[in-house]
């Protein structure tokens, strides 16, 4: 009697949703929890950016030149008198749009190939895994500075007002090949599975089993590609802003307002300090949360679930 009561009160309890096993494990990741909290405040900053500070990122002040940290200038001035709080706010706004526009580009290029490359093998397999590899051979750095100086002699605006989407598109373009492998890699295991050949024996077409039935199951590993992505495209457009090929001045990202302080380092140190360490936080909480995913979507967890 005590064991069927036991029997009907377990089968009764209510079921915890996978979204609901997903944010238990993810929570139980210190670093990973913190590291989203982080991330969400700042893109929350640099999307209302105006309502956060009272001046203008272009707003020169040459009587408060290279004024240090204080109540009315939180991170400063720089060499024209400008609030270093305020272009810092609305660098964020060019470096993130830069990273996610990116990130993007990258993870619908490698996801498709990888899908098709996985799931049809043999010589179209051989032929998309030649040309991952002849991508993997290009000299990255080269080719974004190539194209940032392209995109100066077009005479571009100073690279403002959505002229950074060529360069963003190019560092993604360069970028999709390790999300490629990972997705094939998937692919070949999940192909043969029984519920994929299932749905082909039930007449689903190729691209309804790659949609419907793997596709979902190799969304995982796509979701941490995509967070580690982020940080990746994030520096490299700091990098090439920093150089001076990626967007110019006055318009600020976070690389070119570094490369603006190069010789004021020692006089005014904080107008480095604070573009620096902006992009120091970002990568470092983006690299945690796509830790925190990777351990909270782990397959083998979720089959444990199940």
């Amino acid at each position: 009697m005590i064991i069927n009561l036991l029997q009907a009160e377990s089968s009764s309890a209510p079921q915890e949703s996978l979204s609901g096993f997903f944010w238990r494990r993810f929570r139980k990741h210190g670093m990973a929890l913190t590291g989203s909290i982080i991330a969400l405040i700042i893109v929350l900053l640099v999307t209302f950016a105006p309502f956060f500070t009272p001046y203008t990122p272009y707003q020169q002040d040459l009587l408060n030149r290279f004024q240090p940290p204080s109540a009315e200038h939180w991170m400063g001035t720089d060499d024209l008198g400008r609030d270093m709080w305020t272009r810092v706010l609305y660098g964020g706004r060019i470096s993130l749009s830069v990273g996610l526009l990116a990130m993007g580009v990258s993870i619908i290029f490698g996801s498709l190939i990888g899908l098709v490359s996985g799931y049809y093998g043999g010589w179209v397999d051989s032929i998309l895994m030649c040309i991952t590899e002849i991508f993997l051979s290009i000299p990255r750095l080269f080719v974004l500075l190539a194209m940032g100086m392209i995109l100066r002699t077009l005479n571009l605006p100073n690279m403002s007002a959505g002229s950074f989407v060529p360069l963003s598109i190019v560092i993604g373009a360069l970028s999709w090949m390790g999300t490629a492998r990972l997705v094939r890699a998937s692919t070949l295991e999940l192909r043969d599975r029984e519920f994929v050949q299932a749905a082909r024996a039930l007449g689903a077409s190729d691209a309804r089993a790659l949609l419907q039935h793997i596709f979902p199951n190799v969304a995982s590993p796509i979701i941490v590609s995509a967070t580690l992505g982020l940080a990746g495209a994030i520096i490299s457009e700091s990098g090439l802003s920093y150089l001076g090929f990626g967007v110019q001045l006055p318009t600020p990202t976070w690389g070119n307002m570094l490369s603006n302080t190069q010789n004021q380092m020692t006089t005014a140190p904080w107008t480095a300090i604070f573009p620096g360490l902006m992009i120091f936080i970002v990568v470092i909480a983006i690299n945690y949360l796509g830790d925190g995913l990777r351990d909270a979507l782990d397959p083998r967890h979720i089959t444990e679930k199940k």
